[in-house]
């Protein structure tokens, strides 16, 4: 193609854009709340699953070793947890760590089980964390089974009910980003459509001329193109500055916390690309369908 045939579907496209004004500013303004509440809905639904990764690492399984065991079979116990490729890391909790532990979470109340520091009644540990946190359930099974294992605990229904909430947050967000993503292309397509029948006159002289399809079809794909870029310009913007706000107050909360947000940079240029490309591809979508189902070439 041409440079100066570009440059004339460019200007056509403007020239169609600054025509309909209304339509333009309706399909603009169309795009810029889907893509507002894309980004936002995209935002939360990242963090959350920043979030969730972070809770799922964290879930431990803690084996209790039998009282009985020798220090020759804990040794034993401890190479065959590290031989599982189930497991990502194990770590040993002696019994007075358990207690000092124990003691702690009770706050002051728990000074009265000091006294059981001369003979305590816990049992040695290991700390296992599976290699796939979706994975722990099945880990701890398989661990119960071993020799000198005295208990195996994870908390199995907060974990159980922890990743079912996860999993339903997930799918919830990514089906109601999918679904306001097709209603931009319906409102994008139904503003094309308005303009190519608009324009039939115009195209059918065109045609009658001699001009091709893609000729005719260029300058519906470049305004939906616009119409995409224009309607992401504010989305991007706005979700920007607030989320540039929103990190610089729970960030320093957050600090030391195992439960972590995504960094600013580069998680906002990230999400601007993103809502860039989209507008782009819902709009050029949304041309060509009805380029395609109402330009009669």
């Amino acid at each position: 193609m041409k440079l100066r045939t570009i440059g004339r579907h460019v200007r056509e496209s403007f020239k169609s854009i600054w025509r309909n004004g209304w339509m333009t500013f309706a399909s603009v303004g169309a795009v810029t709340v889907t893509l507002l509440l894309v980004g936002v809905f995209y935002v939360i639904l990242m963090n959350l699953n920043e979030v969730a990764n972070s809770i799922e690492e964290d879930v431990t399984i803690k084996v209790l070793i039998d009282t009985t065991a020798t220090p020759e079979q804990q040794k034993a116990l401890e190479t065959e947890l590290k031989s599982m490729p189930e497991i990502k890391s194990v770590v040993f909790s002696s019994k007075d760590n358990e207690l000092n532990q124990l003691v702690d979470s009770f706050g002051q109340q728990g000074e009265i089980l000091k006294l059981y520091e001369q003979e305590n009644p816990l049992n040695d540990a290991f700390l296992v964390k599976a290699a796939e946190p979706e994975t722990t359930k099945q880990v701890a099974k398989k661990i119960e089974k071993l020799e000198s294992v005295h208990l195996v605990n994870y908390g199995q229904n907060d974990v159980d009910k922890l990743f079912k909430i996860i999993s339903i947050s997930r799918n919830v967000g990514l089906v109601i980003i999918i679904g306001l993503l097709l209603t931009a292309v319906f409102l994008i397509s139904n503003t094309i459509k308005i303009t190519i029948v608009a324009r039939r006159r115009e195209i059918e002289i065109m045609r009658l001329v001699g001009a091709t399809n893609g000729f005719i079809r260029w300058p519906f794909f470049l305004e939906g193109l616009w119409l995409g870029i224009f309607g992401s310009i504010i989305p991007i913007t706005i979700i920007a500055i607030l989320y540039k706000n929103i990190y610089g107050y729970l960030a320093p909360k957050l600090e030391g916390n195992f439960i972590q947000i995504l960094e600013f940079t580069p998680f906002v240029y990230q999400v601007s690309l993103l809502l860039l490309l989209m507008g782009c591809i819902i709009g050029v979508w949304g041309s060509m369908m009805s380029v395609r189902k109402f330009l009669k070439v």
